[in-house]
């Protein structure tokens, strides 16, 4: 996921452009575009499976499917965002939830619905397929990542509506979980690849699923780190810094105003003698 809640919108945000040309003129309903329709969708989608996810990664941590190192990386992203958000990257913003940090084109959108369905669907499919056939190498193999992706979406969801964490610290939630994600996928991939093989005569079905599994682990490696490459570091990062620094920029400007001296000019009056 390449920060879903955090960076899908549909339409670029015109408020700020248009606030003075629609200061005399009676207000209209907004009726959001396709692409607007087709991100509200897919977000309202992700907040009906979220008591799932909930769900997944409790089970997950008391399963024993999670190596350790990755149970304890949700809880070190957590403090560490914290610290950012109160040292390093004090928010700016309003009190109301933050607007998104990209606005994303058509192709933005179908390029989120892709790394839905490959990093998120089709995982869990794999999982609970694993489960109905007793694949318990294949349910190993792939849960570490389903896990941090389950945590990464509700992290996101949960400090995308506070006002608490800056531009910056919410970047760097997808980014950290990303490049976290890869180091799983590459272990999916040696697990799948390298540590289990064809059962003697297989049929159809085995063959099938054995290519499946190997299929959605490179499809998973290649995903997130076009994600990490192309995405998040050269265009989703600088446009958050940007953001904020251009609000904590209007926040100094508008304190220097406050604070300048204000010179009242009295017009004169001339005295004027009578005789």
């Amino acid at each position: 996921m390449s920060g879903v809640t955090l960076a899908v919108s549909g339409e670029p945000d015109k408020t700020a452009s248009s606030a003075t040309t629609t200061t005399n003129k009676p207000q209209q309903k907004h009726v959001p575009g396709a692409a607007g329709v087709r991100s509200m969708n897919l977000i309202g989608s992700l907040r009906v499976i979220e008591l799932q996810l909930v769900a997944f990664v409790l089970v997950f941590s008391a399963s024993g499917l999670v190596p350790l190192l990755d149970l304890v990386f949700p809880a070190l992203v957590s403090l560490y965002i914290l610290l950012l958000s109160r040292f390093a990257f004090p928010s700016y913003g309003s009190g109301g939830p933050q607007s998104p940090i990209f606005h994303g084109s058509m192709f933005f959108q179908a390029y989120v619905v892709v790394g839905t369905i490959v990093g998120l669907f089709l995982p869990l499919a794999y999982v609970l397929g694993g489960f109905g056939r007793g694949d318990e190498h294949a349910v190993r193999s792939a849960s570490p990542h389903l896990f941090l992706l389950s945590v990464q979406i509700l992290t996101e969801n949960v400090i995308s509506g506070l006002s608490l964490f800056s531009p910056p610290v919410r970047a760097l939630v997808p980014l950290m979980y990303t490049v976290k994600r890869i180091f799983v996928d590459i272990d999916w991939i040696h697990n799948v690849w390298l540590n289990k093989s064809l059962p003697a005569n297989p049929n159809f079905k085995d063959t099938a699923w054995f290519w499946f599994g190997r299929g959605l682990s490179v499809a998973n490696l290649v995903y997130f780190s076009i994600n990490l490459l192309g995405f998040l570091v050269p265009r989703f990062l600088p446009r958050a810094f940007e953001r904020y620094f251009q609000q904590k920029g209007e926040i100094y400007a508008k304190e220097a105003e406050d604070k300048a001296p204000v010179i009242i000019n009295k017009p004169h009056t001339l005295d004027k003698k009578t005789d």
